[in-house]
């Protein structure tokens, strides 16, 4: 049993790698968490086809935890929910294989326009159900950025699809909660979804 200064040390000593597109490629990820070893592999365009495409590079880094935030972008390919949580799972079922003792963070996909808020909450519905079934946990940013309209708060995005600072510090700051969350259970362990922390 470790007291709490044990806990933080060991989460200040992990290694956290980012996968997504955009959304992900443009967080400051490495400077707003400080007490982690970060490596960004979000880029800017890539849809959850290369997201899939790139886990076996996340998986021979070996890190202590993974965060996927990916999605946004296959809409603007007016790819369907299934085949979006399709690939999503597939993402995640690798990175549990390969990475057995890894922690696993799934971010929902954020909102974005009122036209897209039916799509992206019956993925996301699905991601909360699937993710646990992965020994993984499920960090929902739709209480914090979007409006009881499914569309996203203007005052996190100008222009309803990317992040401005005010967004970008929203969710950084569910994201600290989240993986201080998950670094004080064991890796693997049974997951409690994370709805709001």
């Amino acid at each position: 049993m470790h007291d709490g200064r044990g806990a933080r040390e060991a989460a200040m000593s992990g290694s956290v790698v980012f996968m997504g597109g955009a959304l992900t490629a443009s967080g400051q990820w490495a400077e707003w968490l400080p007490e982690y070893e970060v490596r960004n592999f979000g880029v800017s365009g890539y849809t959850t086809d290369e997201v899939v495409a790139g886990v076996d590079a996340v998986i021979e880094l070996e890190p202590d935890a993974v965060v996927v935030g990916a999605g946004t972008n296959d809409l603007g390919w007016r790819r369907s929910d299934e085949y979006i949580v399709r690939n999503l799972e597939t993402v995640i079922c690798a990175l549990r294989k390969g990475l057995p003792g890894a922690r696993l963070l799934v971010v929902s996909v954020p909102p974005r326009e009122r036209d897209f808020a039916n799509t992206l909450r019956s993925i996301n519905r699905h991601l909360r159900q699937f993710v646990p079934t992965q020994h993984a946990a499920f960090l929902d940013l739709w209480p914090r950025l979007a409006q009881p309209d499914g569309e996203i708060d203007v005052s996190f995005s100008d222009d309803r699809l990317h992040l401005n600072a005010d967004g970008y510090a929203a969710w950084a700051s569910e994201l600290q909660a989240a993986l201080e969350a998950i670094f004080e259970r064991p890796p693997s362990s049974t997951a409690i979804p994370i709805s709001h922390v």
